[in-house]
């Protein structure tokens, strides 16, 4: 029921637009209103939880450290793993962000017959997972080209290296291959690894699924469904100009791509997605590992009154008196 339901959602929004648009003549609703509240709830959403969490307490300096930190003079630093100052805390973000290097360093644990535990690598989750977020990046930069009158220089240069096989026509994309690759790797090991399946719930399969669907009629519409491509661009030019217009016959592919992004961008700022805003407000990554150097006063602290010893007696002195305890006090 943890994949069936999520399965089952993704689905029912497939239907929802073929019933909308083929049937209900609903295109202006699906091609205008609907990405207009994805954008609009996308960005609120976003703001909101960074406003949350940069407003949270951090009341003391914890960064997650596993090397040598900067002591005396004759041991050596690990400046990335263990930073004792602004840049290396700059640079150990920078690995994190663009290199995923926590997860790189990632193992597997495996119970083996005596019992005993045998710990191994795991670096096809890392792959996958790198693979996975550079091809999102690369196909979203990619899509700016439908906002723009002329094509930007560095967004071609982007597209020819990302088609310089040059295989087919039109080209084919290698982002495309790897995304749908390394999104369906990380659904498998998802299903087949017991401890991963077991700690996964609903909200974690959703998202594949519906990236999947996402890059899968991206796919389908790049090169086997064609769309009307000036339609398309059309109807982009008119949302990011506030001018809308809607188009006929662009296709009923293009409004499942275009729905779907935005449940997409909706869904976003509520789900585990957006941990790429939060990983640069990570108290453990963001923070320099210089207690001993420097310290950390707690900005949320306020005074507490501190009862005393001596309120203490004067509070209870007779009634310590009374049972033998004895008093600094007479």
């Amino acid at each position: 029921m943890k994949t069936l339901f999520p399965l089952f959602a993704v689905i029912t929004l497939i239907v929802l637009v073929v019933a909308g648009v083929q049937y209900a003549n609903m295109q202006f609703l699906f091609g205008v209103i609907i990405p207009y509240l994805a954008v609009a709830t996308f960005v609120a959403g976003l703001i909101y939880r960074v406003m949350k969490w940069a407003s949270s307490p951090v009341p003391f300096r914890i960064p997650t450290t596993c090397g040598q930190e900067l002591s005396l003079p004759w041991i050596k630093q690990d400046k990335l793993e263990s930073p004792s100052g602004t840049l290396g805390v700059i640079g150990r973000m920078a690995l994190e962000v663009l290199l995923f290097r926590s997860l790189f360093r990632n193992i597997k644990l495996d119970m083996r017959e005596g019992p005993r535990i045998a710990y191994g690598s795991d670096k096809w989750l890392w792959l996958s997972g790198l693979a996975f977020h550079w091809s999102f990046l690369i196909i979203l930069i990619r899509h700016f080209r439908l906002f723009a009158i002329q094509l930007p220089y560095p967004i071609h240069v982007i597209e020819s290296l990302d088609s310089f096989l040059q295989i087919g026509v039109p080209m084919l994309y290698i982002t495309d291959v790897v995304i749908l690759a390394a999104v369906t790797y990380l659904f498998i090991r998802r299903i087949t690894n017991p401890l991963v399946r077991y700690i996964s719930l609903p909200a974690d399969y959703f998202p594949l699924f519906l990236i999947l669907a996402v890059a899968g009629s991206g796919v389908l519409m790049r090169y086997f469904t064609k769309v009307d491509v000036v339609g398309v661009k059309q109807l982009t030019m008119g949302l990011i100009s506030f001018r809308p217009v809607v188009p006929q016959g662009i296709g009923i592919i293009f409004y499942i791509h275009l729905f779907l992004i935005s449940v997409l961008f909706a869904y976003f700022p509520f789900s585990k997605l957006v941990h790429m805003a939060g990983v640069f407000l990570s108290p453990t990554r963001n923070m320099a590992n210089n207690n001993r150097m420097v310290r950390h006063v707690n900005p949320w602290d306020y005074p507490v009154h501190v009862h005393t010893y001596e309120e203490y007696e004067n509070d209870f002195r007779e009634k310590m008196k009374s049972v033998g305890i004895p008093v600094e006090k007479e």
